[in-house]
């Protein structure tokens, strides 16, 4: 199909078109306040009552920067509900239910998919409904096929944009996408669900329905094999001298792959949206008896990947023991805990799992971060949550930097350093690189390198 750009009626022109959002979790949450900001008559639903509830006073589920504000500004357009009934009178639903992934990564479809057929039996027949949630291809087809049967000769009708936001930049990403990815089952369809699409301003890429499902799987599969393949190849330039932001600065330079690559050494990727999406890629291969070396070998290398930060802790600081506790006589200093900047959410999040870990390898762990009020059940106990960025660091052996706030660049590292028992840090990324090794007498060790990668003497 081809691609075209949706017209751009005045914010008064556009009509005001009823539209129910199923699923009020990040991904929904976000889609309605937007719609709403647009000039629609929206109604988010969602089973959860306390979710609901929140939402009414303005609370939303997960913290985005701007989200809280946007809802008070467009609450005259926007209410939420439990009850699927309100969509007996809407001109669209979009589902927008996050869907859940177990610690393996695995998705569990049928709970979305059973969620919205018992919701969407209350729309009228002809209705377009708009699926953004993260479902394997052939979802839609069979969410159609699920429905068809309580609407008779005038079934629902569907269309696919799979989701594009990103923690911390959700607003953005939906106010202004670089594109927008719209699969159809019917031709007939484009020019209702264009002239919907119209207040973004945005260039449509149309395509079938199976197509746009495709491409998202395809989208962070390929942003994954980026990842892993730039964390591989720094794990060698830590081994032969050479430097891995170089290299991958050298690789960006290339106008085949280019600046925007993902090709920034550091953590493995986390959160299970990349490895949830290399999942079903794994999943739809092996049901098709087709080949998925690639999509392997990605997962086992980030799951290898995951690691480097407790191989560099071990080789810096460990000692050899019998108790299975090697870091018994140290103290760890932690900045971030939340699953990436620009979120509260710890779901998922790498520096939480590397919390439990050092805490099950004898280590004393002090931890800020600038989102986070309370440690969870898992580590509340054993890990101080401290103040602020220097009371985490004070007396410890060394920092690591887990998520890289900006705000966390505004603290001087000579203060940093001087309130270190050791002048130590392991920042996996790369963000605080230059501050730390202008500093004469400090040992900084990140993803790619082998600077400064010293043994740490006991105190």
């Amino acid at each position: 199909m081809s691609t075209a750009t949706a017209s751009t009626p005045d914010a008064h022109d556009i009509p005001r078109t009823r539209i129910a959002v199923l699923g009020l979790w990040h991904l929904g949450s976000v889609t309605a306040a937007c719609l709403a900001e647009a000039g629609y008559d929206v109604v988010g639903l969602d089973p959860d009552l306390a979710v609901v509830d929140a939402l009414g006073d303005g609370d939303p589920p997960l913290y985005e920067p701007g989200l809280e504000e946007l809802m008070a500004e467009s609450s005259e357009r926007l209410r939420f509900s439990t009850d699927p009934r309100t969509l007996a009178d809407v001109d669209c639903a979009w589902i927008t239910f996050d869907t859940p992934v177990d610690d393996e990564d695995h998705a569990d479809v049928e709970w979305v998919i059973g969620h919205c057929v018992r919701m969407l039996a209350q729309l009228p027949a002809d209705t377009l409904v708009i699926v953004s949630s993260q479902l394997p291809v052939g979802s839609v087809a069979a969410l159609r096929e699920r429905c068809a049967s309580l609407h008779g000769e005038r079934s629902l009708r569907f269309a696919c944009i799979p989701e594009n936001l990103r923690l911390g930049r959700a607003l953005e990403s939906f106010r202004a996408p670089d594109r927008i990815v719209a699969g159809v089952c019917d031709e007939s369809d484009r020019d209702e669900l264009a002239e919907l699409l119209a207040p973004l301003h945005a260039r449509i890429e149309w395509m079938g329905v199976e197509s746009a499902e495709m491409t998202k799987h395809a989208l962070n599969g390929f942003l994954a094999t980026s990842v892993a393949f730039i964390n591989e190849t720094a794990a060698i330039c830590e081994s032969v001298g050479a430097d891995a932001h170089e290299v991958a600065r050298g690789l960006k330079s290339e106008r085949r792959i280019g600046p925007g690559a993902y090709l920034q050494p550091g953590d493995a990727f986390a959160g299970g949206t990349l490895a949830r999406d290399i999942g079903f890629l794994r999943d739809l291969a092996e049901r098709n008896r087709l080949p998925a070396h690639v999509f392997a070998g990605v997962a086992e290398g980030n799951g290898a990947h995951k690691h480097w930060t407790q191989r560099k802790l071990l080789e810096l600081l460990g000692d050899d023991v019998s108790d299975g506790k090697p870091l018994t006589q140290h103290v760890v200093g932690i900045w971030g805990l939340t699953y990436k900047p620009g979120t509260d959410t710890l779901r998922r999040s790498s520096s939480v799992e590397l919390c439990r870990w050092l805490v099950g390898a004898g280590a004393s762990v002090q931890a800020h971060d600038p989102a986070v009020r309370a440690l969870p059940a898992s580590l509340a106990g054993n890990v101080e949550l401290c103040p602020n960025p220097l009371a985490a660091v004070s007396g410890a052996d060394v920092l690591v930097l887990c998520t890289p706030w900006p705000d966390y660049r505004d603290v001087p590292i000579e203060d940093v350093l001087a309130a270190l028992a050791r002048p130590l840090v392991v920042d996996p990324a790369g963000h605080l690189r230059a501050a730390v090794t202008a500093c004469t007498g400090a040992r900084y060790v990140c993803v790619g390198t082998a600077l400064n990668s010293e043994r740490v003497s006991h105190r």
